[in-house]
């Protein structure tokens, strides 16, 4: 096993349309509005920026994000990362329940130093790290599409 890569799902059902949902999650320049630990995010270009994230834990990770597939009859927004953490990360947005259900998947290795050390005692850490990350964002987001 390599300690230092990690696969996350997250599945999101939010009291929105689908089109709603998916016009908010394409505009990453607007997450930190909605998403406390996405502290801020950098456009480089319309197809590339930077993002710093921090949750629980006391160290920011900062990755350059890459547009990749973005298809909104299909619901999925796709991106490449790069820096403290690389790989993927997936949004797909479907009609749930009279509402919306966005399944966030990412699939990346740490590059991050401090992290690629700790990686084998702190990995419980840094997923249970992950998983407040995603509460936070769900709940933000929900409040968001309530107030708009």
């Amino acid at each position: 096993m390599d300690w230092c890569r990690y696969r996350f799902r997250s599945v999101w059902d939010l009291p929105a349309a689908p089109e709603a949902v998916y016009r908010v999650l394409e505009r990453a320049e607007e997450y930190p509005r909605w998403w406390p630990q996405v502290r801020a995010v950098e456009l480089r270009d319309e197809d590339s920026g930077t993002v710093r994230f921090r949750s629980f834990l006391p160290y920011d990770l900062r990755v350059t994000a890459h547009a990749g597939r973005r298809d909104p009859a299909a619901g999925v927004l796709e991106i490449a990362l790069d820096g403290d953490l690389a790989g993927w990360s997936r949004w797909t947005v479907k009609e749930h329940g009279g509402g919306t259900r966005a399944v966030f998947e990412q699939e990346v290795e740490v590059h991050k130093p401090l992290m690629r050390r700790l990686a084998v005692p702190c990995r419980p850490v840094f997923r249970a790290n992950h998983a407040l990350m995603m509460r936070g964002g769900r709940r933000g987001l929900a409040a968001y599409l309530e107030a708009v």
